[in-house]
């Protein structure tokens, strides 16, 4: 398996773990928890999901510029 669809693989479950955190955020919210981990819980996929989403989108640009 190629690096790139590694990195794919990751960010497929990095989206999900990221949904997950948004919406225990929001039944928080709901409930009126003043639990400040759990606005900070969509942060720990984010941050990742950043750098592979930035990845994939420029791999198309950076292999056409060494072809």
């Amino acid at each position: 398996m190629s690096t790139q669809m590694w990195i794919r693989q990751i960010h497929r479950w990095l989206s999900i773990a990221f949904t997950l955190a948004v919406i225990a955020n929001i039944v928080a919210m709901i409930m009126q928890l003043q639990a400040v981990w759990i606005g900070f819980l969509a942060l720990v996929p984010l941050i990742p999901l950043l750098a592979t989403g930035l990845y994939l989108f420029a791999q198309p640009y950076l292999s056409r510029s060494n072809a």
